[in-house]
C-alpha cells in the first residue's frame, strides 16, 4: 500500500512512520508536514506544506494513495478553544476533504484520544473538539475511516521524539495498569491492518487497537 502520513515530527507520528517503513505491506510513505523530518529511506518521500488549511494547493501531489495516517496534533493545555478548533478540527477536515476528492478508495485513519466526546456537548473542551472531528470525518465518504483513541503510549525503540518524563510515567503505568498502555508500534500495526482487513467499528478504543494490531 501507498501511505500518506502526517505528524512525523511528533511522538505518535514518528512511531507510526517507523512501523510503516519496516512493514512489508507498505511500499511507499509520503510524509506531509510543515518542515522536513531529515530522514532518508527507500520508501520515504516528503511534501512540505506550511499551512494545512491550504492543502488544496498541493492536491495533485496527493493522488494515487491507498491510505492516510493522520497523526498530526497538539496538546490543548493552555490553548483557547478557537485556536484548538483551528488546529485540530479545521486543518484535519481541510486535509481529509482534499484527499477524499482525489482518492475515493482511500482509508483515512485519524489519531484521536481516549475519552473523546462523541456527543460534542461535554464540559471538556479538547474532548468535544476531537468528537466533532471524528463525527465529521466519518461523514466524508472514504472507503474506510477509522478513529484511533489511544491512551498512554510507549514509544518505539529508537524514537527521537519522546519526552523522558512521559516515557517514565508510561512505564510505571504499564507495570500497574497494562491494559491502559499501548505501544506506538501497535498503533502503527493496527492502522496498517485497518487498511488491509477493515474493522467492524469506526471508533477504536484501546482494546480494539490491541486486537487489530495482532491481525495478520
Amino acid at each position: 500500500m501507498k501511505v500518506i502520513l502526517t505528524g512525523a515530527t511528533g511522538m505518535v507520528g514518528e512511531g507510526v512512520l517507523m512501523e510503516c517503513l519496516e512493514n512489508e505491506h507498505v511500499s511507499q510513505v509520503l510524509v506531509v508536514g510543515r518542515r522536513s523530518i531529515q530522514k532518508s529511506h527507500p520508501k520515504l518521500s516528503e511534501l512540505i506544506v506550511p499551512d494545512f488549511l491550504k492543502i488544496k494547493d498541493f492536491s495533485e501531489q496527493l493522488i494515487g494513495y491507498d491510505a492516510c495516517f493522520f497523526c498530526a496534533g497538539i496538546s490543548s493545555v493552555g490553548m483557547k478553544e478557537e485556536d484548538y478548533v483551528r488546529i485540530t478540527y479545521d486543518t484535519t477536515l481541510a486535509f481529509a476533504k482534499t484527499l477524499v476528492d482525489k482518492n475515493q478508495d482511500m482509508v483515512f485513519n485519524f489519531v484521536s484520544g481516549q475519552a473523546t466526546d462523541s456527543s460534542e456537548k461535554g464540559r471538556v473542551m479538547w474532548a468535544r473538539v476531537k468528537g466533532k472531528t471524528e463525527n465529521n470525518l466519518m461523514r466524508l465518504g472514504f472507503k474506510g475511516q477509522y478513529n484511533f483513541r489511544p491512551g498512554v503510549m510507549l514509544p518505539v525503540e529508537g524514537q527521537k521524539n519522546s519526552k523522558r518524563a512521559y516515557v517514565g510515567i508510561a512505564k510505571i503505568m504499564k507495570f500497574f495498569t497494562p491494559k491502559l498502555v499501548l505501544s506506538i508500534g501497535d498503533i502503527g500495526k493496527a492502522m496498517i491492518n485497518a487498511v488491509l482487513n477493515g474493522y467492524p467499528k469506526q471508533v477504536l478504543e484501546i482494546k480494539d487497537i490491541r486486537v487489530l494490531a495482532q491481525e495478520e
